[in-house]
This record gives C-alpha cells, sequence and structure tokens, in this order.
C-alpha cells in the first residue's frame, strides 16, 4: 500500500506525456514543482492534525515550513521573471495521486498512521528527487530556475534521509 503512491508519482513524473516524450518546458517545471511543493505542505499539515508522536510531528513541521519557503522562492522567481506556470498532465498526475494518498491515510490513526506517512515521505522524496535530478533539472533553460531547482534537490534530499532514520526508528 505504501508503496502504490511512489508508484504512481513515478508513473506520473516519468511516464507522462509531458515529460516522456518531450522536455517540459521551464513554465511546466514551475507548475510541477510547486505543485510538488504543495502537496507536501498538504501532506505534512494532515500529519499535524493526526499524529501525536513528537518526532513524526516535528519532522511535518518541517516539511511545512521548508516546502513553504521553496514555494514562497520559485513564486518570487516566476513573477520576476514574468513566467506563468503551465498546468500539465504530471502535475495533475501528481495531485491525483497525492489526493488518493491522503484519502489512505485519512482512515489511519496512531502509530499506523505514524507509519504510513512516514512510508509515503520516503517514497515521495525519492521520486520527485529523481525526477528533479534527471528530468527537471537537466531540461530547464533558466539558469535562475536551474539553481532553484538545484538548491531544492539538496534540501529535499536531506529530507528523504530524514524520513528513512524516521522510518527506521518507527518499525
Amino acid at each position: 500500500m505504501f508503496k502504490l503512491f511512489a508508484a504512481a508519482g513515478a508513473a506520473a513524473l516519468l511516464a507522462s506525456s509531458a515529460l516522456a516524450a518531450d522536455k517540459p518546458n521551464d513554465a511546466q517545471i514551475a507548475h510541477i514543482a510547486y505543485t510538488a511543493g504543495t502537496l507536501d505542505i498538504e501532506a505534512g499539515k494532515q500529519a499535524l492534525a493526526k499524529s501525536h508522536d513528537k518526532a513524526v510531528r516535528d519532522f511535518a513541521s518541517e516539511m511545512v515550513r521548508d516546502h513553504t519557503a521553496v514555494n514562497d522562492k520559485a513564486l518570487a522567481l516566476v513573477k520576476k521573471l514574468g513566467v506563468t506556470p503551465q498546468a500539465n498532465p504530471t502535475s495533475a498526475g501528481l495531485k491525483s495521486a497525492a489526493d488518493k494518498k491522503r484519502e489512505e491515510l485519512a482512515k489511519l490513526s496512531g502509530a499506523a498512521f505514524d507509519k504510513a506517512y512516514v512510508a509515503n515521505e520516503v517514497a515521495y522524496h525519492r521520486t520527485v528527487n529523481g525526477a528533479l535530478k534527471d528530468v527537471l533539472i537537466p531540461s530547464a533553460q533558466n539558469g535562475e530556475l536551474k539553481s532553484l531547482l538545484q538548491t531544492g534537490l539538496t534540501l529535499f534530499s536531506e529530507h528523504q534521509q530524514h524520513a528513512e532514520h524516521l522510518a527506521a526508528s518507527l518499525k
């Protein structure tokens, strides 16, 4: 069940027509990156509402704080560049998969929720980090966008490691 989101996210990121057939343009990349951040903010808020575990809550707070900061920088950049983020099948697929996962998590409580949330965070960050490294950063044409994506990859790789350590501690 926990791998379902990773598989759906990977399929959305890597097999969508926007990424598989053509390299995404900067407006599409901006939308994908912003959507991915927003979805992790929503997941973090769900964890803050449901979890009573201090380590899980601290992690969720970190996700909300860091992804909000990166999304704020992304919004400032697209405004500065005069770019309108362009919706695309990849960002739509991410949202659809995340909505389904949030519904699944909503049915859980206690330790079951905590383990499922953290396992999902590991899978989500692994998928998004792979897409950043392999598709989004190499496809970005604007230097400032590419730099922001690289900064995000560094931060989100730390998130993945934190999630992996937290998952191991919850077993």
